[in-house]
């Protein structure tokens, strides 16, 4: 590649904030990840129900990744260089725009700014409630048997995740900070503030968590009518009255101290954020599948639903018309694509779930030796275990007796009921590494019937679903896939980039920089995601 081609090649950070770590990618104008990191985060639960971070903690994070993955795409280009003889290297001209997603916490911050305590320790450092925190379950009772008109757009009943039922806790339990409350944020717009000093809020986290609409705005009587009318009163300061669309640009783009915070040039432009399963939903539900011999070839985007599946699982469907389906969230209009209405479905823990039942067998630790003495993951070593204790039969055939419930944390789609629990049946009084890696597939299989459970009430609502688009870190488990294809019926694709979630936060940052017109699908494939297809993995 000729040296002038390689240094006109445009590239854009894109910044992930999961539940358990903080990750930062550079990626180019193909999506194409050249370079990426990732740091832990600390997460607080002192006691049941009750999940904490700190954002002084996330923003650390965020600077530390973002650094260090200039520091690998330097040294990748240094490799690079030697191997292939060519000039290589990233100067501040080729990094074009910055995109944050993040979890869809709760972040308190006084009138300067500055974190305040969500807890009854007076703790101010952890001023995070973290979007799995169920604290509030008696405030979203009495929010939900008010019958508002606005819960129509959450499938009829609001989650315990979502931000009212969390703000009205917070006013009942803990007034002192209540009083003193500036801000409340959304991790996402947290973070896009952080870095532009620009309040606005993203029209993703707004719709999606607290009721806002894009075409009637916050609705004055909702508040009032659930106890929270002080936030009417400032015309709504405190949780936004300027909001943008995802991937428009913020202000004069990143500010001085943030630019030298995060190692990045001052002044690129920064995009208002998304929900972290948005990114993700972003960057695969839009992929150009031509070419590939797909079945989903030459059927519209709006017969995909992409599954963002990690801690929890996402299911992200759109459709040409608001479609209201019973249980699952939504219709929201261009939180996600533009111009298309959004319903998400999902399940409060898929991959905590499987951690936990993993983990907390007496065999974990057989298991935990027996794989770091071959040298691989955990799931790895359970998945071959599984091919060879199955013989003959297919490996789903081994759970026939054994069952699992998987609503550990509740049930957020489409039974939308926070109090169940879960469930195993069919255990024996076997102890071993075989028992272990049974009861970690009839996990695997208990969360793929949720998610068929899912599907046949979005379908149902009006929904025509023909095509699975999976990404996350649980999509990296053969198993996991393979389950949801047998289970669900339907194909699933996975994106030939893996870090899909990435890509769709630096999608935004090039849609602020100008580089794309919007982050509209049919603006973007050709150019960003026509790398994102690999054949279905059907059994």
């Amino acid at each position: 590649m000729p040296s002038e081609k390689q240094t006109a090649v445009k590239y854009y950070v894109g910044v992930d904030v999961g539940s358990a770590s903080v990750r930062a990618a550079l990626v180019d104008g193909f999506g194409t990840v050249v370079a990426h990191a990732e740091r832990p985060i600390q997460v607080w639960e002192p006691r049941p129900d009750h999940y904490e971070q700190s954002s002084a903690d996330i923003w650390a994070a965020c600077c530390s990744v973002t650094k260090v993955g200039k520091d690998k795409m330097e040294d990748l280009c240094c490799r690079w260089l030697c191997k292939q003889e060519v000039v290589c290297g990233v100067d501040a001209s080729q990094i074009r725009g910055l995109g944050f997603d993040a979890t869809c916490s709760l972040v308190v911050v006084d009138k300067q700014f500055q974190p305040l305590a969500v807890n009854s320790e007076g703790q101010n450092q952890r001023n995070v409630i973290m979007w799995m925190d169920h604290r509030a379950a008696s405030q979203v009772q009495r929010i939900n048997a008010t019958q508002h008109r606005v819960l129509n757009y959450v499938g009829g009943a609001m989650s315990v995740e979502m931000q009212p039922p969390k703000l009205l806790w917070i006013k009942e339990n803990l007034p002192e900070s209540w009083e003193k409350v500036g801000y409340f944020f959304d991790l996402p717009d947290f973070l896009s503030w952080k870095a532009t000093g620009v309040t606005a809020r993203s029209l993703c986290t707004v719709v999606c968590k607290w009721t806002y609409t894009s075409d009637r705005g916050w609705d004055d009587s909702f508040w009032k009518m659930i106890g929270l009318e002080d936030l009417v009163k400032d015309k709504y300061e405190k949780i936004g009255n300027h909001v943008l669309s995802p991937g428009e640009a913020l202000g004069k783009g990143l500010t001085a101290g943030a630019a030298k915070e995060l190692g990045l040039p001052e002044g690129i432009a920064v995009a208002a954020s998304l929900i972290d399963a948005h990114a993700g939903g972003l960057g695969v539900i839009g992929a150009d599948v031509k070419g590939h011999n797909l079945p989903c070839e030459n059927q519209p985007i709006t017969s995909r639903v992409a599954m963002i599946c990690g801690t929890s699982s996402c299911h992200m469907g759109v459709s040409e018309t608001p479609i209201f389906v019973p249980g699952v969230w939504g219709p929201y209009f261009s939180a996600m694509v533009p111009g298309l209405w959004l319903n998400e479905g999902g399940q409060s823990a898929t991959g905590k779930l499987i951690d936990h039942v993993v983990r907390g067998h007496v065999a974990f630790p057989e298991l935990e030796a027996k794989a770091a003495a071959s040298a691989h993951s955990i799931y790895t070593y359970l998945n071959s275990h599984l091919d060879l204790i199955k013989k003959s039969l297919p490996v789903g055939f081994l759970t026939v007796d054994l069952h699992v419930w998987p609503d550990f944390h509740g049930n957020r789609s489409p039974l939308t009921d926070l109090t169940l629990k879960g469930m195993v049946v069919g255990l024996t009084l076997s102890r071993g590494l075989d028992e272990l890696a049974l009861i970690y597939l009839a996990t695997i299989q208990a969360i793929a019937l949720g998610t068929r459970h899912i599907l046949e009430v979005m379908q149902a609502a009006g929904h025509d679903i023909t095509t699975l688009f999976l990404c996350g870190g649980l999509s990296k488990n053969p198993l996991f896939v393979q389950m949801h294809a047998d289970i669900t019926g339907k194909p699933v694709v996975l994106s030939k980039e893996v870090e899909s979630v990435l890509v769709g936060a630096a999608i935004l940052g090039a849609c602020a920089s100008g580089d794309f017109a919007s982050i509209q699908p049919d603006q973007i494939q050709h150019r960003f995601l026509s790398t994102l297809c690999l054949t279905p993995d059907i059994i």
